[in-house]
């Protein structure tokens, strides 16, 4: 699984062209997407090093190793986290539960590493595994695009939340209520889309 995923720059522009254009409305909550993936409650390095245990003796572990693999990440310790993520989505497929938790996670500490394409190809895999729109894609689609240059593509996919929710998203002066998991600067990147689209609102279809 986790090698399929892992494609080359190339492939990659390749499926980022390929990226469907949006639908009209995104109303799905897709719970059992968003949402972290936690074993122990405890945090830092006693979560770190009690999940590094588990991992020492249990067979899978798919979920442990992807908690694990996030507070690596989150960390600092890029290389541990994407071996990690790597374990747990080779254990899993589409039809676990916990699979489109792990790939959203993923996507999202890809991201904040800096790896804005491996992002974007975590956030397609989910896009395309089956038939859900799901309020976070526009947004953060949105936001993946604008991040790789591919403004055009990221004011339609912002206007696709504005056609959703528009006394949400027509200005940006609720992202801090609708977007508090996200970092100031990942609101502020959107604040551009929402700007760009704003300016020149594209029209549906």
């Amino acid at each position: 699984m986790a090698a399929a995923m892992a494609v080359s720059g190339t492939a990659a522009a390749q499926s980022a062209a390929s990226l469907p254009k949006p639908a009209e409305f995104y109303f799905d909550a897709d719970a059992n997407t968003v949402k972290p993936v936690i074993v122990v409650r405890e945090t830092g390095e006693v979560a770190m090093q009690k999940l590094s245990r588990i991992l020492e003796r249990k067979v899978g572990a798919d979920a442990e190793a992807a908690q694990l693999a996030h507070l690596a990440m989150e960390a600092g310790r890029t290389d541990l986290g994407r071996q990690l993520y790597a374990r747990s989505l080779s254990g899993l497929d589409a039809t676990d539960g916990i699979w489109r938790s792990v790939v959203w996670n993923y996507a999202w500490d890809l991201y904040r590493s800096g790896d804005h394409e491996s992002a974007f190809q975590q956030w397609r895999t989910l896009h395309a595994a089956r038939g859900v729109t799901a309020s976070w894609m526009p947004p953060t689609l949105a936001l993946s695009l604008w991040s790789l240059g591919r403004k055009d593509e990221a004011v339609q996919w912002y206007a696709a939340a504005v056609r959703t929710e528009p006394t949400q998203w027509n200005t940006s002066a609720q992202f801090a209520r609708l977007l508090p998991g996200w970092t100031e600067a990942e609101r502020k990147t959107l604040a551009e889309v929402q700007a760009a689209w704003a300016a020149n609102p594209p029209k549906w279809p």
